[in-house]
This record gives C-alpha cells, structure tokens and sequence, in this order.
C-alpha cells in the first residue's frame, strides 16, 4: 500500500487541493494498455501503472514529441474577425516554429533543473523515456496582428498537452498525463497582445506543464 500510494502521488504532481490517489474497486478506470486512473491529479487527465516502483529511475531521455496544429483556413484577419465574428486564426508556419522552439526549449531547461534526474544517452534500467505532444494547437491571435500591431485579448490560443513515461527497456507506458489549457493574460483580463507577448503567453503555459513535470520527477525521490 505504501507504494502504492507513493507511485500515485509521483507525476500526478502535488499541485491540488486534494491528494492525488489511484482508482481501486471494479468501478476503476483502467486504460487500453492497463494504467489506471489518477483521482485528483494536477493535469485533468492522468493515469499509471500502480505495480512499478518509479524509485528504480534516476535518468531521462527524451523521446521526441509531435506539434498538431488546428486546420484554418489561411484568410482569416483581423477585419475579417470582427465582422463573422471568428475566434480561431490561421498560425504561419514561422509561427508553427516558434511553438515548436518555444516549447521544446521550455521543458529542456526545466528538466536540466531536475535535483535527482539527470540527462542519459542511451537506455538502460534506470532509464525513463519522456515524450510528449501538442494536440490541436489553435491560435486566437489574428496573424496580421500577431506580426505588427497589437489587439485586445483574453487568451492568445489553446492546446492539449499529452505526456507518456516508459521504461526504456521494455517501452512501456507507466504514466500518461491529458492536459487542455489556454494561454490566457492575466486574471483572464482582455490585455492588448502583439507578438512578443504572444511568445511569452506560449512560454509561460510551456514552463507550466515543464515545472509540473520536472516536480513530479524529483518527487520520487524526495
């Protein structure tokens, strides 16, 4: 039971106002590949394999993570917003890259502030591979806006975060996490946007999730 409990409040992180604590009884939750849902947990949606003892893992490796950006279409403007009144805009693709960089960069550094879990090279038993995707990336920043000029905003896009640890191993997924959040201005307030501070709305979402993640991995052995 004590492991149990320890593994269910390691990567659920320790950000709620109730203890995170894993389904048990025929009425749990249990994905297609066995992990078992999370009550509580800092992202919306978590899960992990009650069974393992995560204490075994001192390293991590990246294992790549995957960008997928809404389909808009590539006309939308600000003056087209305001009269049909649209809410989602179509994202350049120097615009995909900056996410991409943005991100990426984020939960590296992050990850390097780990206090028990180094960076590994290859595989091993005390590896755990990290890989993570960005699922319907959706921008509410018209790009003529977004380049040159500035507009009045409540939240400058949206995406669902999906993180996966495996053993290195045997690549097995022993947690999974489902995060949907907004990139929004502070206390939601409309704040007039431009594209530095869209980066820095991006980024600040980004070291959101990489803090939660970094937490919850030195949690193991804390």
């Amino acid at each position: 039971m004590k492991r149990l409990l320890t593994t269910a409040l390691v990567l659920s992180l320790v950000a709620c106002a109730s203890e995170p604590t894993i389904q048990t009884g025929p009425d749990a939750e249990i994905t297609f590949d066995g992990l078992v849902r999370i009550d509580n947990s800092a992202f919306s949606n978590a899960w992990i394999d009650p069974d393992v003892d995560l204490t075994q893992y001192t390293r991590i490796m990246p294992g790549g993570a995957t960008f997928e950006f809404r389909a808009v279409r590539k006309n939308s403007s600000a003056s087209r917003a305001r009269i049909n009144n649209e809410s989602e805009f179509w994202i350049s693709d120097e615009g995909k890259e900056a996410v991409r960089e943005i991100v990426t960069e984020a939960f590296r550094e992050e990850l390097l502030n780990s206090k028990h879990f180094t960076f590994a090279n290859s595989r091993g038993p005390d590896v755990l591979i990290i890989e993570g995707a960005l699922h319907d990336i959706v921008s509410r920043v018209p790009p003529d806006i977004a380049g040159r000029g500035e507009i009045f905003l409540s939240s400058v896009g949206e995406a669902t975060l999906i993180l996966e640890a495996r053993d290195s191993l045997s690549d097995e997924v022993i947690y999974r996490a489902v995060d949907r959040r907004s990139g929004e201005q502070a206390a939601g307030n409309l704040t007039m946007s431009n594209s530095v501070r869209t980066k820095s709305e991006v980024r600040r979402m980004a070291v959101r999730w990489a803090i939660r993640l970094r937490e919850g991995l030195d949690s193991i052995h804390e």
